[in-house]
């Protein structure tokens, strides 16, 4: 009996360590004088990637080829997120001055400016919208005395006005825009993850627009600390950071909530340092990346298993497939593969 049990384990664990052999990151191009933090995966098909210097790039091959432009009269714009909802429509913010929103409904042969704001204040973190593109839209930005810039659109992305409830800030307390995934929207909720002297999870119901704060268990002593990515899964919810400054301290990288974010712990086996994004892959999977290398766990959260060294940025999954690509600098782009 005992026997017939230790062979089970021993099967388990080969099982296991079998899977995560298989799973890495195949890089797919690089070469490029942009910074890509946007990243939208539609389908298995499907793409878009929007980065600094005003570029863009869209794929219709699940990655293998990809059609770039330098947005023209845009080319000094940062590109930090994108929300793309099929090969032909897709909707792009710009971090720094001015305040952007861009949106094409022709593959991106043409590009119509949404929203113009040239008040310096005004600094974008991320962009996500609930479902499809006739549902509602959001962006948040740096805190503006004490209240963060949320702005939202109720009609696809044509018009966007700001929200007469923003959610509150503490001081020294900011959104990271570096992979447009500090702001995620699912089932009528707004998540917000917050970084620099206060590290919280800020929720509300986009239905009564009532904000709940949550403290993280993350460093806030300097702007360069703190929460930069949540992912909603099944069965758990994760939350990745670090220190973008010190891209190589591994305590206080990541944690996790399996009773939807009103508790939260550190991971047991932290990620191998500073992670601007993490994504829902399925089941208890999740992937995070960051510029020391990539993750990937399996139990929702809890440990943490180093899968490629490479520096990336951002990683998204396709809303409908199982596509998942990440990017970074230098145009750099890459799959995952399972």
């Amino acid at each position: 009996m005992k026997r017939n049990c230790f062979l089970t384990f021993i099967s388990v664990l080969l099982l296991l360590v079998s899977n995560l052999k298989a799973q890495h990151i195949e890089q797919l191009q690089e070469g490029k004088l942009t910074s890509i933090r946007g990243l939208s995966v539609v389908d298995d098909n499907v793409a878009w990637i929007s980065g600094s210097k005003g570029h863009i790039a869209i794929t219709i091959d699940g990655g293998k080829n990809w059609n770039w432009q330098q947005i023209k009269g845009f080319e000094k714009a940062d590109f930090r997120d994108i929300e793309a909802f099929s090969d032909k429509e897709a909707i792009i913010m710009s971090s720094g001055t001015p305040a952007l929103v861009l949106k094409t409904t022709d593959g991106g042969e043409n590009w119509q400016v949404k929203y113009s704001n040239t008040d310096s204040a005004y600094f974008f973190d991320a962009l996500d919208f609930f479902g499809s593109i006739k549902s509602e839209g959001w962006i948040m930005g740096d805190a503006i005395q004490n209240k963060f810039l949320l702005i939202h659109s109720l009609d696809g992305g044509e018009t966007w006005q700001q929200t007469e409830n923003p959610p509150p800030a503490d001081k020294g307390e900011g959104g990271f825009a570096a992979s447009g995934t500090c702001l995620r929207t699912l089932n009528n909720i707004i998540y917000i993850v917050t970084g620099g002297l206060s590290t919280n999870l800020l929720t509300i119901n986009a239905s009564n627009m009532k904000w709940n704060k949550t403290a993280l268990p993350f460093p806030k002593r300097k702007s360069s600390q703190g929460a930069f990515s949540i992912a909603v899964g099944k069965n758990s919810t994760i939350i990745t950071g670090g220190d973008y400054s010190n891209d190589q301290r591994r305590d206080s990288t990541a944690c996790y909530s399996v009773d939807k974010g009103v508790t939260w712990q550190l991971s047991d086996k932290p990620l191998i340092g500073f992670q601007s994004c993490v994504e829902f892959i399925n089941g208890n999977t999740f992937l995070s990346t960051g510029t020391p290398g990539s993750n990937i766990t399996t139990d929702g959260g809890k440990t943490w298993t180093k899968i490629d060294g490479a520096s990336y940025n951002v990683c998204r999954k396709a809303k409908r497939g199982k596509l998942v690509l990440l990017a970074g600098n230098g145009g750099k782009i890459g799959v995952l593969k399972m």
